[in-house]
């Protein structure tokens, strides 16, 4: 069993296979030459593992976040964050941060961020004296933030797969967003002043009023969806399916930006995306449910008892495996293929499970864009032309502020728990 749950694997991954074809012939040898289960077992956990309500939001949130970015949400919401900053030293880059922190409040997906965000503030960056290491490096990291600030992709799977509640992820998810957020801004601040960046142009409530209105809309989504949430209104699965409703309104009737070819397209994009996305869940619900049936996870929990590890060094343990798996899978797959593994281990040490969570979060956040194959790097090459070189010598002051953020997240749990707490009046 140990070939089909070990070598397999991971000869499998060097090689290059798409990860849900390794977890999917690591099951079936198991099944065929270990366990000698019947095939329809497979088939009956592939289908299972997708068959969950939550599951739904995927799709509608990723239609939302599809419809905003084809127009010019963008553009406004630079324009509003940009005329709230004022004359701050690095102006534009406190409005990148910005920016990013709310698209990522209506699409939930880091590399649409990076991508519609950054070719807005790319050229006017370069114009203003930003070096390009630093530029590259910016647009690159922040849309990171986009898994952690709610809504997330990645927190609606690890909340199936956890068994773990979709609106408490969300609300432990805000002030860690945030805090990320503060600690880009300053440093860009600092960064500006220390190279003699100019700052923007001063504050004026009148501008700041016009830039609000051409952008009212689009600011709406994220108030939509969490007001309706956290109002008891919808569930994050009906929250969803709004905001996709409210999406293709703004951009079709109100800014009259997309045609219904355009909508069509969008939608077209989204089940391409859906269909990945659920081919593996599936696929990693099976794994796990593999690994359970053997009883690797209460042997990994007596193995622990074993050692006498405290609880902040198991989670010191974790996160350096989590921000190395981060470097080679997309945070969707990770928190599938791992959380089946470590969820007995910080119940048995009395993690809470919602901090635990943003704590999975945070550091596949982190993978996003961690040389060497972080997503969002060869999406900020392809999309924006930004050079390879450039953007790993860029990242990696972000990279240590990411950090900074992980260890007070991870050791803080209030961090986290504050936001349930406030919203929900538990945690």
């Amino acid at each position: 069993m140990s070939f089909a749950l070990g070598v397999v694997p991971v000869v499998l991954l060097l090689l290059g296979f798409p990860i849900f074809l390794v977890l999917l012939a690591s099951v079936t040898v198991a099944l065929v030459f270990y366990m000698h289960v019947p095939l329809a077992a497979l088939h009956q956990n592939l289908f299972g593992g997708i068959d969950a309500y939550a599951l739904l939001a995927i799709p509608f949130f990723i239609y939302a976040g599809e419809l905003m970015g084809r127009g010019s949400v963008a553009r406004r919401l630079v324009d509003f964050v940009q005329s709230g900053v004022g004359s701050v030293r690095g102006s534009l880059g406190v409005t990148t941060v910005g920016t990013s922190a709310i698209f990522g409040a209506i699409s939930g997906a880091s590399a649409a961020t990076v991508a519609t965000i950054g070719k807005v503030m790319l050229p006017a960056m370069r114009r203003a004296g930003y070096p390009e290491q630093f530029t590259a490096g910016l647009i690159t990291a922040v849309g990171a933030i986009d898994i952690i600030i709610p809504p997330s992709i990645p927190m609606i799977v690890y909340g199936m797969s956890a068994e773990e509640s979709v609106p408490r992820l969300y609300a432990a998810g805000i002030l860690p967003g945030l805090l990320l957020s503060g600690m880009l801004a300053a440093y860009v601040i600092w960064f500006a002043r220390r190279n003699g960046i100019g700052a923007g142009e001063k504050f004026q409530l009148k501008v700041f009023l016009a830039a609000a209105g051409r952008g009212v809309w689009a600011l709406g989504a994220p108030f939509i969806i969490l007001g309706g949430i956290y109002g008891g209104v919808f569930s994050p699965t009906e929250a969803a399916a709004v905001a996709c409703v409210y999406s293709a309104f703004v951009t079709l009737f109100v800014y009259r930006e997309l045609g219904w070819r355009e909508i069509v397209q969008a939608a077209a994009t989204t089940t391409l995306f859906t269909g990945q996305v659920l081919l593996i869940v599936a696929c990693a619900s099976v794994f796990a449910w593999l690994l359970t049936v053997n009883q690797i996870p209460a042997a990994m929990v007596a193995w622990l008892q074993a050692l006498d590890v405290s609880r902040w060094m198991l989670l010191a343990a974790i996160n350096v495996g989590l921000l190395a798996v981060g470097c080679f899978l997309d945070p969707i797959s990770a928190i599938l293929l791992l959380t089946p593994l470590l969820m007995p281990l910080v119940k048995h040490m009395g993690i809470d499970t919602v901090h635990f969570g943003i704590v999975v979060t945070v550091n596949l956040a982190i993978g996003l864009f961690h040389p060497p194959f972080g997503m969002n790097i060869f999406v900020a090459q392809s999309v924006l032309g930004l050079e390879l070189g450039v953007i790993y010598r860029g990242i990696l002051p972000f990279l240590v502020i990411y950090l900074a953020a992980l260890v007070l997240i991870t050791y803080v749990p209030w961090i986290s728990l504050v936001g349930v707490r406030l919203l929900l009046g538990t945690g």
